[in-house]
């Protein structure tokens, strides 16, 4: 159906009031993704909501809780689910370890002789007695008797602990010298087998979108609120758990979960805090000849890690730069390898122009890391800025894998090396020096495992992966530049089979450009980019006034990073409505309430340039909301014509159902074509206090591309 509608007759066809919409009660509706993911991975996945369900009060990891629930709750039955829960809670209630009830449960195994506990154990060897001794975290209990057996089973209980299940004995002795307490079993929690055949050939039942959101899950995310990019960003997290030697780097705001998959997702990684780490701790002690935890664990990771006043250990910072680059650490004469990734968080105290204006991105690490050679051993920098700050709404209640599960099918697939995979497609720029290229291939290669573990990806896949490994290590390289002068530049990118070379920027560089292309002892106020007026205006937030009057308006078509900042309709689309007097805007889905907001911004920017006395008419032509939410639908663009045509706008609505692309055209002689519309703006928080809310250069974009097209005046 096509035709102009009177918004006013439509919103009095509908009765008086406006039904809300019916309360949800019960367990979350099931997706088709959920019931997909529990039709193949049935017992090997878990509804995510159910960790906080059953968590309580207790500081226990998110990979303990899923191990339980994975046990008694992995299912889509929803009786057996409250039945798995209630055993969970069960379980816990009566075997975790709180600190405060340490002496209840002492009191319960000697009473009665012997009693399974829930905490965290970690071993020492005592020289004098040569015995191995336990020490339990929670209930502070300390030189319980554990045999070699069992380290040789469990060889990470001698560093940094592990999380167990344990049945524990108490035996009184006239002896002073004898610990009452014994070690009957233990067992930590983690899985003990999966089938990773089984995983591969599960994976093909997916798209790859599928896949992602499956993945974004199981982290414990709605995959719903990200876009493709930050789902990509999320991923980059999980590189460590399955590639061998990993350096990564994630600077940010705070609360943006840096530290959370490091501490919660795995029980192969560990998570220190950057100031409690000596090199005896972290690669071996000299006096015993004990190994430290780059021996044991898969992942390392830094908490804390930013502050350039924090005091550092030379010393360790010498043998960590040797290891990120050679994967190997001296004992004395003895030189050792290991197999662990470096992990460094760390939040910022400024925004990203003024770290780019003053000094780099890398400005918040403790001086000794500043240095060129350490940070030239990073493979990835993730930028921390684009992530959003966690809100509850962010929180999955859909299926995801139960983490031990899926953190078990990572550490299984650490042998496997997919850095070639793009190669048949496309070739690396030939100055790209073996350090980047080798920074480039690893999270290429980690990317591949987590996305296609099956090697199964057509070429636009393998390039979306390629190019965002390439930016992560041009972030890095493009940072050691501006510290070191003595530093080759590098021009990073890629080419096809063709030959045609595709360069890759990263997004800040788009952002700030002003900023962002300078060297050690330059100002960057004279750094031409292409197009270099429009780039430098969105990067200021004021791009209508930036540009000289008399300069003509561009005409071609540009494209937009997700999670990019400085755009608005101000300096997109006002430039071009300028002077029109009749505006038709084409754009299928205006029914949402923030779609209709999006369209007051645009109508009321069109009043503000024109003179008080004009009118302009715009039509806009959508599809009409036939479901529930028809007469809210309605409403709202009732009450945008009624309040657009206080100002002078004639704002009308024509109905078109066989509309699919979005554009808008003026009488001024221009048609610009839009990907996605109006709609280009990420959700924000939701705070009334949100800046993003209130200018919209300050607020982060979705992907989207715009085409300017030139026509002849009054078409």
């Amino acid at each position: 159906m096509t035709g102009q509608t009177d918004l006013a007759e439509a919103v009095d066809d509908f009765p008086d009031g406006v039904d809300d919409a019916p309360a949800h009660a019960g367990p979350p509706a099931k997706s088709a993704l959920d019931q997909k993911i529990n039709d193949v991975f049935g017992g090997a996945v878990v509804r995510k909501d159910l960790v906080k369900a059953v968590k309580g009060n207790a500081i226990v990891p998110s990979f303990v809780l899923e191990y339980l629930l994975g046990q008694y709750a992995a299912s889509d039955d929803e009786a057996t689910i409250q039945s798995g829960i209630e055993s969970v809670r069960k379980i816990l209630a009566d075997h975790y370890v709180h600190r405060n009830q340490a002496e209840l449960i002492k009191s319960n195994i000697r009473e009665k002789g012997r009693y399974r506990v829930i905490d965290k154990v970690q071993v020492q060897l005592n020289e004098k007695d040569d015995t191995y001794e336990a020490e339990f975290a929670n209930l502070g209990i300390k030189q319980v008797l554990v045999s070699p057996a069992t380290i040789k089973a469990h060889p990470k209980l001698l560093v940094g602990g592990v999380w167990c299940i344990c049945d524990i004995e108490y035996q009184h002795s006239d002896n002073a010298r004898v610990v009452p307490w014994i070690l009957g079993s233990i067992k930590p929690i983690q899985l003990s087998n999966f089938d990773f055949d089984g995983y591969v050939s599960s994976r093909r039942e997916f798209s790859t979108d599928e896949w992602i959101d499956l993945l974004i899950q199981s982290i414990g995310f709605n995959p719903e609120l990200f876009g493709r990019r930050a789902k990509l960003i999320q991923l980059v997290r999980l590189i460590p758990f399955v590639e061998r030697n990993y350096n990564l780097v994630e600077l940010g705001p705070k609360g943006t979960g840096k530290s959370h998959i490091f501490s919660e997702f795995s029980p192969h990684g560990m998570l220190i805090s950057g100031g409690e780490v000596t090199v005896p701790k972290l690669f071996v002690n000299n006096s015993n000849g004990r190994i430290g935890l780059v021996g044991y664990w898969d992942v390392v990771a830094f908490d804390e890690f930013a502050g350039k006043k924090k005091r550092t250990d030379k010393a360790l910072v010498d043998i960590m730069k040797n290891y990120m680059a050679n994967k190997s650490f001296s004992r004395g004469v003895e030189t050792l390898g290991a197999e662990a990734s470096m992990v460094f968080v760390g939040n910022t105290s400024h925004n990203v122009p003024y770290m780019l204006k003053h000094s780099d991105l890398f400005d918040e690490l403790p001086e000794s890391y500043h240095d060129s050679a350490y940070l030239d051993r990073l493979h990835f920098y993730i930028p921390g800025w684009e992530v959003d700050t966690i809100r509850s709404e962010m929180f999955s209640d859909g299926y995801g894998f139960v983490v031990d599960y899926i953190a078990e099918v990572l550490k299984s697939m650490r042998d496997a090396d997919y850095s070639d995979r793009y190669q048949q497609h496309f070739t690396l720029g030939s100055d790209i020096s073996t350090r980047d290229r080798d920074g480039i291939h690893k999270t290429f290669s980690g990317l591949m495992k987590i996305i296609y573990p099956h090697g199964e990806a057509t070429k636009d896949q393998i390039e979306e992966i390629l190019r965002f490994a390439v930016e992560g290590r041009k972030r890095v390289k493009d940072q050691i530049l501006r510290i070191d002068s003595t530093m080759v530049e590098v021009k990073f990118g890629y080419a096809d089979k063709a030959g045609d070379w595709r360069a890759v920027t990263t997004l800040e560089e788009d952002e700030y450009p002003a900023y962002y292309n300078h060297r050690s002892g330059s100002t960057g106020s004279d750094m031409a980019t292409e197009d270099g007026s429009a780039v430098e205006a969105a990067s200021t937030g004021s791009a209508v006034d930036a540009a000289p009057k008399s300069e003509p308006l561009f005409e071609g078509h540009r494209d937009f990073q997700e999670n990019q900042r400085g755009v608005s309709y101000e300096s997109l689309l006002l430039p071009y409505l300028r002077g029109a007097t009749d505006i038709r805007i084409v754009d299928p889905y205006i029914r949402l309430p923030h779609q209709g907001r999006n369209l007051v911004d645009l109508l009321a920017l069109v009043a503000s340039v024109k003179d008080p006395a004009d009118e302009v008419a715009v039509k806009l032509v959508t599809k009409e909301d036939k479901g529930d939410f028809q007469q809210q639908h309605l409403l709202m663009l009732k009450d945008i014509q009624d309040g657009a045509a206080s100002f002078g706008i004639k704002f009308n609505v024509e109905w078109d159902e066989t509309i699919h692309d979005r554009s808008i055209t003026t009488d001024n002689g221009w048609k610009i074509l839009l990907g996605r519309g109006l709609d280009i703006f990420q959700k924000g928080s939701g705070s009334q206090y949100d800046m993003g809310a209130r200018r919209q250069e300050f607020r982060q974009v979705v992907a989207f591309g715009v085409t300017y097209i030139k026509e002849s005046q009054g078409a």
